[in-house]
């Protein structure tokens, strides 16, 4: 059994020698997250290990954050510009899409390497995040290592634009925890939430990160996770001036495949999760995002919000996908050159789906069927597909 909040609080403070955790809101998800752990997600000694190390060292980030902002207030006058925030299911296409336009020298993206650590490693000089780069290089070869099969999947890079899901999942209030670790009642409780404190604290960290890199300076951010389809009204309320760019794909399509990728994920953590059990809960909860999505975008509809949203088809992305990023930055009023279009060929160029092995798997092994998926998420196929 995990232990309890106070042994991940006292372990956060003693490494860490700090104890002012700033706003203490988010000390409150680690009681149900734990419960969950003990009792859904059936660990193996290194998932339990794993599990234990993510909490004490989302811990000690939050009190050497906070710490840093106390002595360098003027991080919170740095003036953060979101422009797009990228949402859709998961296996949309989004990815690409969002680490092409992340290729423009105009526009900024969380990196990888920055989601596992946003603050700079005890002795890291400003301005070289090299000890945060070799500590991503050691994670990733670890994950990889357990899941050969993940690049297939879904291509990692540590230098590469990543999901600020990774930064929110270390405020406990994002979809990297279930997606990591099978929680069901974990992902339930989360969802009857108020996301907005997390959605606020990532604010401040991306202030952070523009703050430590220099280069960042002037330019705007792209967002992208599925999980912003959790918080969607949240976030058209925290990030007023942003446009919402929504993937779209056929659930037939992506249910079964993000099934695929949960069972190589969730192998890091248990090797006892069944592919039955992935395929019912996903199934269901993929759908909750979209439903949550519908309701806000019906309500967008009505009034000045509905400008704010452009749709974009996962085969319109694969066979065009630098027109694509052209309208995704003419929506959201970047303005287009030469120096943006010869980026975004060149990491298409360099990023092409033919470069890596084929993602295999059958939905059969999960226990769907296309027809019930079909039915299912009818409303949704029928208004977007």
């Amino acid at each position: 059994m995990l232990p309890n909040k106070d042994d991940y609080i006292n372990d956060a403070k003693a490494q860490t020698s700090l104890s002012d955790f700033g706003d203490p809101w988010m000390l409150a998800h680690i009681d149900p997250l734990v419960a969950a752990l003990n009792s859904q997600a059936k660990l193996s000694p290194e998932g339990a290990y794993g599990a234990q190390h993510m909490i004490t060292t989302a811990l000690a980030n939050r009190l050497r954050h906070v710490d840093m902002l106390k002595q360098n207030p003027e991080i919170l006058q740095e003036q953060v510009n979101i422009s797009a925030v990228l949402t859709g299911l998961p296996r949309t296409g989004s990815t690409m899409l969002h680490r092409m336009l992340a290729s423009a020298p105009t526009l900024t993206a969380l990196k990888w390497y920055e989601a596992q650590n946003y603050l700079p490693l005890p002795g890291e000089q400003p301005g070289d995040p090299s000890p945060r780069l070799e500590a991503a290089e050691g994670i990733l070869a670890y994950m990889l290592d357990k899941i050969p099969e993940l690049m297939s999947i879904h291509p990692m890079s540590t230098t590469q634009p990543d999901e600020e899901v990774i930064i929110m999942g270390q405020l406990f209030s994002s979809s990297m925890i279930e997606s990591t670790y099978f929680v069901p009642d974990y992902a339930a409780w989360l969802s009857e939430q108020d996301p907005t404190p997390a959605y606020q604290d990532l604010i401040i960290i991306l202030k952070s990160l523009q703050w430590q890199d220099k280069s960042r300076a002037g330019k705007n951010w792209v967002l992208k996770t599925p999980g912003h389809l959790m918080a969607l009204g949240t976030v058209l309320k925290v990030f007023p001036d942003a446009k919402i760019i929504m993937t779209h794909r056929d659930p037939v399509d992506t249910v079964p495949s993000y099934c695929s990728m949960e069972a190589s994920l969730y192998k890091l953590g248990s090797t006892e999760i069944s592919h039955k059990q992935i395929g019912e809960f996903w199934t269901g909860r993929l759908k909750e995002w979209l439903d949550n999505f519908m309701a806000v975008r019906a309500k967008a509809e009505t009034g000045a919000d509905d400008s704010r949203f452009m749709d974009i088809h996962y085969k319109d992305q694969i066979t065009n996908p630098v027109e694509n990023g052209k309208r995704v930055l003419e929506f959201a009023g970047i303005p287009m050159s030469a120096e943006i279009e010869a980026g975004m060929d060149g990491w298409i160029e360099a990023n092409r789906r033919e470069h890596r092995a084929p993602h295999l798997y059958k939905m059969e092994d999960f226990g769907l069927d296309a027809r019930e998926i079909e039915e299912e998420y009818a409303e949704y196929r029928d208004k977007f597909l």
